[in-house]
């Protein structure tokens, strides 16, 4: 589990296909505090640490993963938003994070508003992938409040700190996002599916 909150911003230093799996290699300052087999989100996905050298590190990525995030984008040079599991007892300071993209959103509108940046994105629509006003949504990992939510669209409004320190300080027009919608509103869209 995690909370959204991100921890620091890495580098992907390599990218290595393995047939149907990609090998991601990233440099971040929380290298010497990881170990293999530890869960990390990145860009919001949760992904197992598989090798460990010096001031770097390298995870997994399987077919499912690179056909429902943005993981399978990534190259060398880009940077992503680095989160580690919250520890049990700690502060949940943004809201209940699995690490589960639902799917992919794109950028639609990026426009400042008086000392924030609202940042608009479009996805497919789906039953059970729905936004409120003021619920939770997370865009590549990072916890942020619904703001004018419509069936397939929602925008969001980001601080300066938060866009300085995550990855949306290089977010462009038509970028490709991880969305994972709230976990208690896609179970209550389930149930209700169920019950009509």
């Amino acid at each position: 589990m995690f909370t959204g909150i991100i921890e620091t911003i890495g580098v992907v230093t390599n990218c290595v296909k393995e047939q149907g799996n990609l090998h991601v290699t990233i440099k971040s300052s929380i290298t010497n505090e990881l170990k293999v087999d530890q869960s990390v989100a990145h860009n919001g996905v949760c992904l197992t640490v598989v090798d460990i050298k010096n001031d770097e590190y390298t995870v997994t990525a399987i077919k499912e993963t690179l056909d429902k995030t943005n993981i399978g984008r990534l190259k060398i040079n880009d940077i992503v938003n680095l989160e580690r599991a919250m520890k049990l007892g700690d502060r949940l300071d943004g809201h209940i994070v699995q690490g589960h993209v639902d799917g992919t959103g794109i950028c639609t509108k990026i426009s400042d508003e008086n000392g924030s940046t609202w940042f608009t994105f479009q996805y497919p629509r789906n039953k059970n992938n729905v936004t409120i006003e003021k619920g939770s949504i997370t865009v590549n990992g990072v916890s942020l409040t619904v703001i004018n939510s419509k069936e397939n669209e929602f925008s969001v409004a980001i601080i300066p700190y938060t866009k300085e320190h995550t990855t949306f300080k290089t977010l462009q027009l038509n970028d490709v996002v991880n969305l994972e919608f709230d976990v208690i509103g896609k179970y209550v869209a389930r149930l209700t599916a169920f019950a009509n």
